[in-house]
């Protein structure tokens, strides 16, 4: 009885994680530009944690919009 929906999107392997690989960023983005939460994403702490680090850095270098105005 989830409210949330969960993509189980996992990201397993430090190695193929890349803050230059904006598709595979985009899969944890919504529609609005915003992190989805680690819940709805179904990461574990420490892959989340990287995931946000690696979104906030492809934003400052213009990789990734900071907010989708559409």
């Amino acid at each position: 009885m989830s409210k949330y929906k969960k993509n189980n999107i996992l990201v397993l392997d430090k190695e193929n994680l890349d803050y230059k690989d904006a598709d595979l960023l985009k899969k944890f983005i919504n529609d609005q530009g915003k992190i989805l939460s680690r819940r709805s994403t179904g990461l574990t702490t420490k892959q989340q944690k990287l995931i946000t680090k690696f979104i906030k850095r492809a934003r400052f270098l213009s990789l990734l919009p900071f907010l989708n105005k559409d």
